[in-house]
């Protein structure tokens, strides 16, 4: 049976998913207003980084707490027609240590909020079991968390699931992205899959709706592009950066980190790219796996789109002076260069952008 039920007459996008990236990028400014009234000088940094930053307590105490909060997003849909949830555990664990890894942060701890209409028999459980097979291989300790029963907010039959890390870094080995200069080169460290992220756009490119009684024949059903079935595609877990990036850390060579969640290589990146720089990520650099290209074709969606949604199989990026970037590129396995720092031109809104889309297919 054919895994690839376009929902969409014309091109697809984020927002027809029900997803308006730009509604969020204004949200967050509003926010950032707002929250810096509540800054006293322990907070470090501002927001918009990937992680929080608060001066550990103590006098010259030399630590930084770098924290972040997230869930997994609509990918527990798909998690709910397959039966299958402890991965979603994993994701959220994982998503979570490489937003605090991209500050130059190792985990302390972490704690998780579940929350649904009901609980089925086994299903905390499984979450739980994800969580801490993932937290064990980060080093980091579940101390707790909050479990919500919410019926008339949540409907019959989903959950959701947020998580809470606080991880800590030496003040001289913060990684925020000041140090970097135009001529630093790009890293990019492949993906698992899609992630966590644009699952709202997925799944409606390749009909998954949880009423739909054929859903789960699709996710089992292996699509043409692919060599397993599309549901292990899907559910593949958020990949740990954490045992590739971690005896990075105290070396002094990282002069920039982005994990690659919402908005794409480029949203993430221009997060860390400092005023009068930005990065230019040449997309004819890396081949995109076959998911990206099937989900492509199955939702009819244009290239800039897949782009400024999904990781397009780059989940992290580290940031490098030419000579290291270079050397990071051979040692690690799967890795890349896929763009350079360079002086911004005059006027330049974005701190990121992408290059060579038309010869990627793009429209």
């Amino acid at each position: 049976m054919s895994t690839e039920k376009p929902v969409y007459g014309g091109k697809a996008s984020y927002r027809d998913a029900g997803v308006d990236i730009d509604a969020a990028d204004a949200a967050k400014g509003q926010i950032a207003r707002l929250v810096s009234a509540t800054h006293g000088p322990q907070v470090v940094r501002g927001v918009g980084h990937f992680g929080a930053f608060f001066q550990a307590p103590g006098p010259d105490n030399p630590f930084v707490l770098v924290s972040s909060a997230d869930s997994v997003g609509t990918k527990i849909l798909v998690a709910e027609i397959a039966g299958q949830h402890e991965s979603i555990g994993v994701d959220l664990v994982n998503h979570c240590v490489n937003d605090i890894l991209a500050c130059g942060a190792r985990p302390l701890f972490f704690l998780d909020y579940i929350a649904a209409e009901r609980f089925p028999e086994g299903l905390i459980e499984a979450l739980v079991r994800g969580m801490t097979d993932a937290c064990r291989k980060a080093g980091c300790a579940l101390i707790g968390g909050e479990t919500a029963q919410l019926p008339g907010i949540y409907q019959p039959g989903t959950y959701d699931l947020a998580g809470f890390i606080v991880g800590s870094v030496h003040r001289d080995r913060i990684v925020d992205g000041a140090t970097i200069r135009a001529g630093d080169l790009l890293v990019g460290l492949p993906s698992s899959g899609l992630h966590t992220n644009g699952y709202s756009l997925a799944r409606a490119a390749f009909g998954l709706d949880p009423k739909d009684a054929a859903a789960r024949e699709r996710l089992a059903a292996t699509p043409a592009w692919a060599d397993r079935p599309l549901g292990e595609l899907l559910l593949e877990p958020h990949r740990s950066y954490l045992p590739v990036v971690e005896p990075l850390l105290d070396t002094g060579v990282l002069r920039g980190m982005a994990h690659i969640t919402g908005g794409g290589i480029a949203g993430n990146v221009g997060r860390v790219i400092p005023e009068g720089l930005e990065a230019v990520i040449d997309v004819r650099s890396w081949e995109p796996p076959a998911l990206f290209r099937g989900l492509q074709q199955a939702g009819n969606i244009d290239s800039a789109e897949m782009y400024r949604v999904f990781n397009m199989g780059v989940g992290f990026v580290l940031i490098a002076a030419p000579g290291d970037a270079q050397q990071l590129a051979a040692q690690l396995e799967g890795a890349r260069i896929i763009g350079e720092v360079q002086a911004a031109p005059e006027g330049q809104q974005t701190r990121a952008r992408y290059v060579g889309l038309a010869d990627a297919g793009g429209d």
